[in-house]
């Protein structure tokens, strides 16, 4: 029961950001919970109009059909004393109930369609700092909406970007209209219901059941505004006419569909992020799952056949479903109770509501964003814990704000994953080294009793390699060994062709044994092919093959080369998940250009998957053969 009258009022209160009449809010309270009671996965949850959404609803309603196109000549209207145009209301409101219901019904063909092809896991990119920053900012723009009605001044509808703050700055410059009685009426409200709110937080354990403070507010407030005639007296904004019962059901109007795609798309999500989220709260406190896919379905089908009784778009209120679990509502049946309340409204009681001040609605509405606002405290919070987090959070609140929610939302998306893809393209690397007398490998600048194998350098890369961090990789190779492969490639070939030049004028000697001016330097890693004496005709530079030279000695030429302290690299993958071409092509590339050079490279602590993708890639040949891939980095220095 309880659940019910909130749900009731709430009805009445969103209404007012849908921007269609209050009436409509208590159809929306009502018709998705009979479809969701027999294909929702969620016991607690109750569902119906939930602010951020229906703001947004409200906002493509605005855009579809504002104030202007419904203009009429006030000359020609009896009983006006005054020219000028009015506002054909009747023919406006009908139009935005049918952009409202139409909305509804293709966001509900949207979720269908979603949960139908599995994709429920499209929430997991709707992370929690997101979520946070987005609801904050909707909290903004709802209280800015409300705002305006609270204060009873009339403004422009605005739309898209920079729209809340136009909307603020036309509130204040107009303020000086505030309709008095109804920001005490407003004020009054918004106290009540915080002050109450509070005291049901502090001695929840002690009250049975939270006093319905928005229920009680409301009954006084229609009986003041009725007895002492605010409408008459004092010019307040007043509900006006509820409709009594039902209205028979419409189809949507297909031709707009094409206008309010990319609108439903955002909202669908939406919608059922926050349902989902919520829900998720209360299964795992008692103990059961929800079905991502399922709930799609459920709320598309509860938007569908809501959408055809001229309703607006269903989720979850967290303050609702609160009431509901806290109250002890344990299944859907608590739901369906809760529609019966509405439905008393909707039949019953709706003519004795028409008094209400619509700023006492509106002050509901604002009095039940506290918990929202509240997220705010969380900033500092989230900075220390990760900062990364925290400017997600931050930057989704100031674009949601800026942007409008539909496409704050996106670009907060957006901004997440950017910050993921940053994460893999520039990931932590470094040298290893051995911990004396263990297999165990650890970084070099991290502990300082680590030992690098003499002539070994092992390089640990911690992420998929792909084509957007190739070139991290390469970069921190060259830092761990300390030398550029192709720069020593290059300056050994300039050195070869200044002695191949020196043997032509007979000023150096070559020999089968590597010799070239000083006796005694033997290099037996090189077998030559030829005779020395071949070479003294040759014009081309020679390959190292042919004259041998050892790179560490002092040479008879100047140049000046990079010294190569290192005989053997290990590329340490056990963090690497996986490879592209690009990345396969590359690591190619650097084994050969370490192999000019002397170098041998391997491969340590790959992962299974690893060794496929490579064969698929055409990685292995006579020069990279499988017998350069170890278990583990141990295995890898003693081979070595």
């Amino acid at each position: 029961v309880s659940t019910g009258l909130v749900a009731t009022l709430q009805g009445l209160a969103y209404a007012l950001l849908v921007a269609v009449p209050v009436g409509y809010g208590l159809y929306s309270a009502f018709f998705p919970i009979l479809t969701y009671f027999f294909l929702g996965t969620s016991r607690h949850i109750s569902v119906g109009p939930f602010p951020v959404v229906s703001l947004m609803v409200g906002s493509v309603v605005l855009s579809m059909a504002p104030d202007d196109d419904f203009l009429i000549d006030g000359s020609n209207v009896t009983g006006t004393n005054g020219t000028g145009t009015l506002i054909d209301t009747e023919s406006r409101d009908a139009q935005r109930v049918l952009i409202a219901s139409t909305l509804t019904f293709l966001v509900g063909i949207l979720q269908v369609v979603f949960g139908v092809l599995q994709i429920g896991f499209i929430v997991r990119y709707l992370a929690d700092p997101l979520v946070g920053g987005f609801t904050t900012a909707a909290a903004f723009q709802v209280f800015v909406s409300q705002l305006k009605i609270v204060l009873n001044v009339s403004t422009k509808n605005y739309n898209g970007v920079l729209s809340i703050i136009y909307t603020l700055i036309e509130t204040f410059e107009r303020i000086g209209t505030t309709n008095i009685a109804d920001l005490i009426a407003g004020l009054i409200t918004i106290f009540v219901c915080m002050v109450v709110k509070e005291i049901n937080d502090r001695f929840k354990h002690k009250i049975p059941i939270p006093i319905p403070i928005e229920v009680i507010v409301t009954i006084v407030a229609t009986g003041i505004s009725y007895a002492a005639d605010f409408e008459k007296k004092y010019n307040a904004g007043i509900v006006k006419s509820i409709p009594r019962g039902f209205l028979p059901p419409e189809p949507p109007d297909v031709s707009l569909f094409s206008q309010m795609i990319a609108a439903s798309f955002s909202i669908a999500i939406v919608a059922y992020a926050i349902a989902v989220s919520v829900g998720k709260v209360y299964a795992t406190k008692y103990d059961y799952a929800i079905d991502g896919n399922q709930e799609f379905i459920a709320f598309g089908v509860s938007n569908i056949f809501s959408g055809a009784f001229s309703c607006f778009v269903a989720t979850t209120a967290l303050s609702r479903t609160a009431v509901q679990e806290s109250t002890g509502g344990k299944t859907q049946v608590a739901g369906i109770i809760s529609a019966g309340i509405v439905l008393i409204a909707i039949v019953a009681l709706g003519k004795l509501l028409e008094p209400l001040q619509k700023s006492v609605l509106a002050a509901v509405v604002i009095a039940n964003l506290k918990g929202m606002f509240m997220q705010v405290f969380d900033v500092p919070r989230l900075w220390r814990q990760n900062k990364v987090d925290a400017m997600i959070w931050v930057f989704t609140c100031i674009a949601s704000i800026i942007l409008g929610l539909d496409l704050g939302l996106l670009a907060g998306l957006l901004f997440g994953l950017l910050t993921v893809v940053l994460r893999v393209q520039f990931p932590s690397w470094g040298g290893f080294g051995n911990i004396p007398g263990t297999d165990i490998y650890k970084k070099v600048k991290d502990y300082k009793n680590v030992i690098e194998p003499e002539g070994v350098k092992i390089l640990k890369f911690s992420s998929p390699i792909f084509y957007a961090n190739i070139d991290g990789l390469k970069s921190s190779l060259k830092s761990t060994v300390g030398f550029d492969a192709v720069k020593v490639y290059n300056k050994r070939l300039k050195a070869l062709r200044k002695i191949q030049k020196l043997i032509k004028k007979g000023k150096l000697k070559a020999t089968k044994n590597g010799i070239i001016s000083e006796p005694g330097i033997n290099n037996e890693a090189f077998e030559t092919d030829e005779e020395p004496e071949d070479k003294e005709e040759l014009q081309v530079p020679t390959k190292e093959v042919e004259i041998q030279v050892d790179w560490n000695s002092e040479l008879p030429v100047k140049v000046n080369i990079p010294k190569v302290p290192i005989h053997s690299l290990i590329l340490d993958f056990g963090a690497v998940t996986f490879l592209d071409i690009v990345a396969v092509r590359s690591i190619k590339t650097i084994i050969r250009e370490f192999e000019r050079i002397d170098v041998r490279v391997y491969f340590a602590s790959y992962q299974d998957n690893l060794i496929s993708q490579l064969e698929r890639s055409a990685f292995f040949d006579d020069i990279v053969r499988k017998d350069i891939f170890f278990l583990t980095v141990h295995d890898a220095v003693l081979y070595i």
